[in-house]
């Protein structure tokens, strides 16, 4: 029981990060190519593909003997490629801008620089999270269903506390930075599982 809270929490956890991150990708990105259609475009597209890579990517790790402790791996390393963000940003998105005057190519760049890698490794956690807890054929649409509402709705609650509270709150780097804390114990809290799993079976 424990076991499936909390991988139901981290999934919610994965969602409210994901979307807080895209919502700071508008704030992010403003001061140098503006708050356009162009520019939101250019984040969405950013999005919608690199979690489409990481879907298919953590459905293929999954298939590899799936284990929470890797499991973990996934938000450590998304709490790491999120540091670009707060030690870069700002230099990277400089660079794009000299070299590209389109806004719209150069948001589309300044996006895939920024957002690419981490959002791909956090969408890796939804696929995996249905292999940990699908036990036989007959029930995995209900986990994979079960999953998708807490991911979507810590969607949901992450866009909005983001938007109405975190911006006017905090600054943006400390955002990201709470949201690797956040991450990076979500992960410890699965490696840790994992092992007492191991240690358990041992016994």
């Amino acid at each position: 029981m424990l076991y499936t809270v909390l991988i139901l929490a981290l999934a919610f956890t994965s969602g409210f990060v994901i979307m807080s991150v895209e919502l700071l990708g508008g704030k992010i990105m403003a001061p140098y190519f503006g708050s356009s259609i162009y520019v939101w475009g250019s984040i969405i597209t950013v999005f919608m593909v690199s979690l489409s890579v990481g879907y298919l990517s953590g459905w293929r790790l999954s298939v590899r003997n799936p284990h929470i402790g890797k499991y973990g791996l996934f938000f450590i390393a998304g709490a790491i490629t999120l540091t670009p963000l707060v030690l870069a940003g700002d230099a990277m998105m400089e660079l794009v801008f000299l070299n590209l005057e389109d806004p719209r190519y150069g948001s589309l760049v300044a996006a895939s620089l920024l957002f690419f890698v981490p959002t791909a490794v956090l969408g890796m956690i939804a696929p995996y999270s249905v292999r940990l807890l699908v036990d036989n054929r007959e029930t995995s649409g209900q986990v994979a269903g079960s999953l998708y509402f807490i991911s979507t709705l810590g969607s949901a609650l992450g866009t909005l506390a983001t938007s109405f509270y975190f911006v006017l709150w905090l600054d943006l780097n400390v955002i990201i930075m709470s949201m690797q804390t956040v991450l990076v114990t979500g992960g410890v809290l699965a490696i840790l599982a994992g092992r007492s799993a191991l240690g358990a079976s041992r016994r």
